[in-house]
């Protein structure tokens, strides 16, 4: 028989859920290490799927309205407790929509190494100074340059977007209401700081959770290191595995869809905005390609590191694999994704494509989610199908699985709306 008191806490899944899940449950005022022992099991390698791949957009205007407000103010406080200034790069950005015409890649004009334009100059702008490192940098606008942009709404301290393809421009979010962080270092960082705390983090599929009527649980799964089958004894799981639910909890109505992304170092430092783009391209706007007119919507968020990421639309070209390990790429999807940045920005045209990657957002098949909460199985638990909001609702998902697992409810949030039992079979 268990000692009285006495849990065995299982998390399935080494994404933001996860990571933020056991930060939390070790931060609760009920745990103690020297009674409960928690164990956090990852196929592949902590925030290998799209908790490392992810913008790191945080905002009060993201949904679910009943998590965000919580999750928000959790980002702040970590931030301030562990340095995450430093550690993961939290600030505060402005956000907005801007409708843009772009250019044809093929008339960029291209910098040659000692620094002399090439090709026909389309900004209609000075030309760019060249600095001796080979960076590239836009000279201050004219004063007709800036009152024709604020005409369209656009701030003046956004500069590395081309003056020429500016349609207009609309606030969504400032500092005050949205932020950011490095999604990889901020996962990895909770992940850490729940390690330090007596979480044991395991290599290794799961392959099933049995369950017995008395409310014990076993969670079968294969080491990664040795490729043996092993078992943990459980009274509570908690499975927090993204797009990969449906291989441990069947029947639980979590899909994926595959998204792209890349990153850029542009050719000097940008400000720290995130765009939300409707970007019309010109009829055969890449050379050698022949395409009709068309509009797409990349998403491109400048970082603190000099680093720019950009998304592009999601696909169901690729069926789900095995693992993060398995994720193919679609190179001509990224380099779309980059022509887009290239047709927007000199400082993207110019700068160095550093990461083309891809990975799989968790969706809720049957209406809006997450799914946060109790199964209807006692003792197991479900915190998934957080769509692009993972990282944003990681820390108040986090926290409200710790509630579940020591408290028995959720304290801190009303989230009855998001109670996975409303949609299992």
């Amino acid at each position: 028989m268990a000692e009285p008191g006495k849990r065995s806490i299982v998390i399935v899944g080494g994404g933001i859920i996860g990571s933020t899940t056991a930060y939390f449950l070790t931060r609760h005022p009920k745990y103690n290490p020297a009674l409960h022992s928690i164990h956090l099991i990852e196929a592949t390698g902590i925030a290998s799927g799209a908790s490392g791949k992810a913008g790191g957009l945080i905002a009060l205007w993201a949904y679910p309205s009943c998590l965000v407000p919580l999750s928000f103010k959790l980002h702040g406080e970590l931030a301030r407790e562990h340095n995450g200034v430093e550690r993961w790069g939290y600030r505060g950005v402005h956000v907005g929509q801007i409708d843009l015409v772009g250019r044809h890649v093929s008339n960029q004009p291209k910098i040659s190494a000692n620094g002399d334009s090439k090709g026909d100059d389309i900004r209609g702008l000075h030309r760019p100074d060249v600095s001796s490192d080979g960076n590239v940098s836009l000279q201050k606008r004219s004063k007709e340059s800036y009152a024709n942009l604020r005409k369209a709404g656009m701030p003046d301290d956004l500069d590395w977007v081309a003056e020429e393809c500016v349609q207009g421009y609309d606030s969504m979010g400032s500092p005050r209401d949205t932020a950011q962080v490095h999604p990889y270092q901020f996962t990895t960082s909770m992940a850490e700081l729940a390690a330090e705390k007596g979480v044991k983090i395991i290599l290794g599929s799961v392959d099933k959770i049995e369950s017995s009527p008395s409310g014990e649980h076993t969670v079968k799964y294969t080491d990664k290191a040795t490729n043996s089958q092993q078992s943990l004894s459980a009274t509570d799981v908690i499975v927090t595995a993204g797009p990969w639910t449906k291989t441990v909890l069947p029947g639980t109505p979590i899909g994926a869809l595959r998204a792209h992304s890349v990153t850029i170092r542009p050719t000097r430092p940008v400000s720290a905005y995130c765009l939300f783009t409707q970007l019309a391209l010109p009829k055969n706007f890449k050379e050698g390609a022949k395409s009709r007119a068309m509009s797409v919507s990349p998403e491109v968020y400048a970082r603190p590191n000099n680093e720019v990421y950009a998304c592009g639309e999601g696909d169901h070209l690729a069926p789900l694999p095995k693992s993060t390990a398995e994720v193919q790429v679609d190179d001509s999807r990224c380099q779309d994704i980059v022509d887009y940045c290239a047709s927007l920005s000199d400082e993207l045209r110019d700068g160095e494509v550093l990461v083309r990657q891809a990975c799989y957002l968790p969706q809720v098949e049957t209406g809006a989610g997450p799914l946060v909460g109790l199964t209807k199985t006692k003792g197991v638990y479900l915190a998934a199908g957080h769509t692009c909001w993972g990282i944003q609702n990681g820390p108040g998902t986090g926290k409200l699985m710790s509630e579940f697992v020591f408290d028995g409810k959720a304290l801190s949030a009303n989230v009855s709306s998001l109670d996975p039992r409303k949609v299992l079979r």
